[in-house]
């Protein structure tokens, strides 16, 4: 009440309390005024000075420096948590050796085709072309249910060429425990990584993603080998593997009633003494023969290998012929030498879909694996197999 009332006479005689020397400062003509009535007008003003701070406690934008740092320290797409991924589906591998099923994820089941199917050495454009073409081949297989060449019919698949190779978890952490081998099988992982979940699909299903090691410059139309035309197995021009496959070129010898015995000839047809003509070694081979001699070349196909060839009076397909002399390729010439019969095969496979030497080649140049596989699948579309199974 002292103070309240010390303020009021201040109020209405505050010359009183102003007696000073003119020129005085003023901090000083006004120091016992403010000292007295300091406890009064702090409590006037303080609910003043806590408005202003209600609204810092809003949260304010982050300064433009700081958006590229949050940006860089967010997670890569393909290592986001396992919660958030689709859930892989799971092969069941039948173990040709041992005769046990090998169950795991499918990308776990690719990488194991892949380190079965091509060498870790070869370009990564290379493997991740064909660890899209693994896992599409085994996506088309599950979606249909498909179990044809199955020992038993728990497994989906065989671990044999009949379906595709593959490598079992325990011979991996077996064969390739080495330094080298370790970098190896990084290196396929990321193949299959940077691919994950990746399929060629035509007209919205899987595709017959066929492959074979080499061709001798261009891959085979389907047709010319499994009777059945499939819009995306063309016959492409292939010339990367030429310069690059080592043993691009085989040459097998037989002798006369070898040669008889393995393609089913009488003697009388194919006699000992037989004149077979040399061929040649171009590409694609011309006739193995004259006229009115045991062997000659009909017809080839659009990939250039034998497609109908009359050996001693019978026409065998150039496919017959090599899988009844066990010949790489059957684009194949032959001649006579020293009484025996050599036949030089160039490429190697059954030459239908991706060439993995090509895609080598090509990866080499520069090309990525959706191009090689655009160039040898033709008109396909890449779908990711999680879409598919939704449906």
């Amino acid at each position: 009440m002292k103070e309240l009332r010390l303020l009021r006479r201040i109020l209405k005689r505050p010359r009183r309390y102003a007696r000073a020397r003119r020129g005085a400062p003023p901090l000083r003509r006004l120091a016992p005024a403010a000292w007295l009535a300091a406890p009064l007008l702090a409590a006037l003003l303080l609910p003043l000075a806590v408005v202003p701070q209600r609204g810092d406690s809003q949260p304010q934008p982050a300064p433009p420096a700081a958006l590229p740092q949050a940006r860089a320290t967010a997670a890569p797409v393909p290592q986001a948590p396992a919660a958030a991924e689709a859930p892989q589906p799971e092969v069941s591998v039948y173990l040709s050796q041992s005769g046990q099923i090998e169950t795991l994820p499918l990308e776990e089941y690719v990488s194991g085709v892949l380190a079965a199917e091509m060498p870790a050495d070869f370009e990564l454009e290379a493997l991740k072309a064909q660890a899209v073409a693994a896992r599409t081949f085994i996506a088309r297989r599950l979606l249909a249910g498909d179990h044809s060449g199955v020992p038993v019919p728990e497994a989906d698949v065989s671990d044999t060429v009949s379906h595709q190779a593959y490598i079992s978890k325990a011979a991996l952490e077996r064969d390739w425990a080495s330094a080298k081998g370790r970098a190896g099988l990084a290196k396929l992982k990321r193949a299959v990584l940077e691919t994950r979940g990746m399929i060629m699909t035509y007209k919205g299903q899987p595709i017959t993603a066929s492959f074979f090691a080499s061709s001798g410059g261009y891959t085979e139309n389907s047709e010319e080998y499994w009777n059945a035309a499939v819009p995306y197995l063309r016959s492409v021009a292939s010339p990367w593997e030429l310069e690059i496959t080592p043993n691009l070129a085989a040459t097998y010898t037989f002798s006369i009633p070898e040669l008889r015995s393995k393609l089913g000839l009488r003697a009388r047809d194919l006699p000992v003494a037989a004149n077979l003509a040399a061929s040649g070694k171009t590409l694609p081979p011309s006739n193995l023969s004259s006229a009115g001699l045991p062997a000659e070349v009909l017809s080839l196909t659009a990939g250039h290998r034998v497609k109908k060839i009359s050996i001693g009076g019978t026409v065998f397909t150039g496919r017959e012929v090599r899988e009844k002399l066990g010949l790489r390729s059957s684009q194949f010439t032959w001649k006579r030498k020293a009484g025996k019969v050599q036949i030089t095969t160039y490429g190697n496979g059954h030459g239908v879909g991706m060439s993995q030497w090509g895609a080598n080649g090509m990866a080499k140049q520069g090309k990525t694996a959706t191009q090689i596989l655009k160039h040898y699948y033709s008109g396909v579309t890449f779908t990711g197999i999680s879409t598919l199974l939704k449906k």
